[in-house]
């Protein structure tokens, strides 16, 4: 998520009642409105299950670190 509370958290991450109130006042326009339409679905059907088996099996790889000096 870009902004708000939830800022740097995936969106399968974030609570069903966070989707739920952008699906009543509507959602924001554009590719992360369509990701968060999708995400409501996805939590309402109960399927987040499907993404969480997902990051286990290809979790985001680890920023390198800089060497000290």
């Amino acid at each position: 998520m870009p902004f708000g509370k939830y800022k740097d958290r995936y969106l399968v991450d974030l609570p069903e009642y966070y989707f739920t109130w952008f699906k009543q006042k509507g959602f924001p326009e554009g590719k992360l409105g369509l990701m968060m339409q999708q995400m409501y679905e996805i939590k309402v059907n109960g399927l987040e299950e499907l993404i969480y088996k997902i990051k286990r099996q290809y979790p985001a790889p680890q920023p390198k670190r800089k060497p000290k000096k």
